[in-house]
């Protein structure tokens, strides 16, 4: 803004100094004019006076009367007087002796003074020395022009009249120039400051400093515009702190969704992903955002979808399965984005992880499968008992008491089934409630071997207690902690060959109580570890329900273990044994 002040200045003065020189330049000529003119007519009068005087025959020519009648007439030298004939020959000059000046034949004036004009003409005189205005008349006898009479005079003080006007011209104009540049910087710095101050509030807001303000209180056009301006800024600021508000919210809806949310330009390329649909597609957000779908999401069923969104525009719901960067069902819905034109520029794909539903539904359907399955087996052997017995085999006492005792045994399997499920339903849905106190570990674990003695000594199965120091206490729930311990160890009991071994050991630390069951079983296949603690899953199903279990137990441990805020985890190799640990919060 500095140049454009300068440029203001230096304008403004170029102005009025080109004015002043074209209003001196005028007035300096009109006053030589008027100079020339007044010296014009003068010696016009001067030598048409001296022709009057001098035009008698006996006057003109006799030098020494006609020298009288001249000085007669014109008695001062203020102004140069010549007489020439009609030959050119100087008669008389009152400034230089005329006999030695030269023939004037030449000059101009004289010429047309010849033809009958009033000859007028400026030039250089080689004889004063300086410019001269010369007028020259014809003298005329009886109606000849016998020669003529010449008028002259110095111009030198009109040359140095103009002069001295230039000069003070120019040093007016100077003056001029130093107070007018003082009062035009002012001027100028007036106009432009308030630009100045415009400029900065129009930079700052394209850098987003709304805030700015035109601090500009005049009236006129400028004032109107520092208004408007100020009027703008405000306005902005409030727009974009509203657009501000907007994302924020909007950035923390997405943010926080569960479900991912994805949005496609027409040009098929991703240009906003959520922290979700990072998670599910297993890649960092400015990774795929700007690549194109197909090459972004790796799943050519998600991208067909996508493009017939994109070419249809319609919306609709499918279920999608992805394999990368894990196998998951996601339930997606597709809509056309369309813009304020009503034109479809896009499309929003929002995903639902599903997977955790399909598998609990998978679950619930094995469960019920599972339970109709094992409730049969009893009902059937006791409806088949039964029906034998009511058809005459009650006769025989000791088939009648065999087969009570089987319907007996039928009966509590039942029963006990019945009591897990409705254990493992109240588990799960925290019904179930804790009774926090400080438990002696060593102790419940010794107490639930001794309930579990007589199962092992008829397998001839040896069980190692853990070490008694030191002592680990620690609170908890007590019924909970103990039904874990009975459930691990019967699990090992059932599936451990006679003549096997158990081991339990406890350890603890600052934060967490560790508590492993380990025997010399058959082990679990690997294909197998991860759905052990599923309902009614049996790697041996034939053996389970030889051992009278109800395929419930390590569900129930796992349930337990986590209300109890816990983890437990299982190692096992097929045909060498299984080791179950169970982690506590130490509190």
């Amino acid at each position: 803004m500095t140049r454009f002040r300068i440029k203001l200045t230096l304008t403004i003065l170029g102005l009025i100094s080109l004015v002043l020189l074209l209003m001196g330049m005028y007035f300096a000529k009109v006053l030589e004019n008027s100079y020339l003119q007044s010296l014009n007519e003068l010696l016009s009068r001067e030598s048409k006076l001296i022709a009057q005087a001098v035009q008698f025959p006996d006057v003109f020519s006799d030098r020494k009367t006609l020298e009288q009648r001249i000085l007669q007439v014109a008695p001062t030298d203020e102004v140069r007087l010549t007489l020439i004939d009609t030959k050119g020959n100087v008669l008389y000059d009152n400034s230089t002796y005329a006999p030695e000046m030269e023939n004037h034949h030449d000059r101009p004036e004289f010429l047309a003074a010849l033809k009958g004009e009033t000859g007028i003409s400026r030039r250089y005189s080689e004889t004063l020395g300086h410019d001269m205005m010369y007028v020259a008349v014809p003298i005329i006898q009886d109606r000849q022009i016998v020669g003529a009479v010449r008028s002259a005079m110095s111009m030198k003080d009109i040359t140095d009249t103009i002069h001295n006007m230039w000069y003070s011209l120019l040093t007016g104009l100077l003056v001029t120039l130093v107070v007018g540049s003082i009062v035009v910087s002012r001027i100028s710095f007036s106009i432009i400051r308030p630009i100045e101050e415009i400029t900065r509030v129009a930079r700052n807001i394209t850098q987003r400093q709304y805030e700015s303000r035109v601090r500009i209180k005049a009236k006129d056009e400028i004032g109107q515009l520092a208004g408007a301006i100020n009027f703008m800024a405000s306005s902005l600021e409030q727009q974009m702190y509203e657009i501000s508000e907007n994302q924020q919210r909007l950035s923390g809806v997405l943010t926080n969704m569960t479900s991912g949310v994805i949005f496609i330009s027409e040009q098929r390329r991703i240009m906003l992903v959520n922290p979700a649909v990072e998670k599910l597609l297993g890649t960092a957000g400015h990774e795929i955002v700007g690549k194109l779908h197909i090459e972004a999401g790796k799943s050519f069923g998600l991208s067909k979808y996508i493009d017939r969104c994109l070419d249809n525009s319609e919306k609709f719901r499918e279920e999608v399965h992805i394999y990368y960067p894990q196998e998951r069902v996601l339930d997606v819905n597709f809509a056309p984005y369309i813009n304020f034109k009503g034109e479809a520029r896009g499309v929003v794909v929002v995903l639902h992880d599903i997977t955790e539903i399909r598998r609990l539904e998978k679950m619930r359907s094995d469960f019920v499968a599972n339970v109709s399955h094992e409730l049969r087996t009893p009902i059937t052997s006791i409806k088949g008992f039964t029906e034998t017995l009511l058809e005459g085999a009650m006769q025989d006492e000791e088939t009648c008491r065999n087969f009570l005792q089987i319907i007996s045994d039928e009966s509590e399997r039942l029963y006990r089934m019945i009591r897990d499920i409705l254990d493992l339903s109240k588990i799960e849905q925290k019904r179930l409630p804790l009774q926090m106190n400080q438990v002696h570990l060593q102790e419940l674990i010794t107490s639930a071997v001794a309930i579990m003695n007589d199962q092992a000594q008829r397998k001839q199965l040896s069980i190692a207690l853990p070490n008694q120091t030191p002592e680990i206490l620690l609170m908890t729930d007590r019924d909970c902690l103990q039904q874990i311990v009975l459930n691990l160890l019967s699990n090992a009991v059932a599936y451990t060959p006679e003549g096997g071994a158990i081991t339990i050991h406890t350890e603890q630390n600052a934060q967490r109580v560790l508590i492993q069951v380990s025997d010399t079983g058959i082990g679990i296949p690997e294909k197998d570890i991860p759905r052990i603690f599923e309902r009614f899953y049996r790697v041996d199903k034939a053996r389970s329900r030889d051992s009278g279990g109800t395929g419930l137990g390590l569900a129930i441990v796992k349930h337990l273990v986590e209300n109890l805020h816990g983890q437990i985890s299982v190692q096992s190799r097929e045909g060498q044994g299984t080791t179950f640990t169970v982690t506590l919060p130490f509190l």
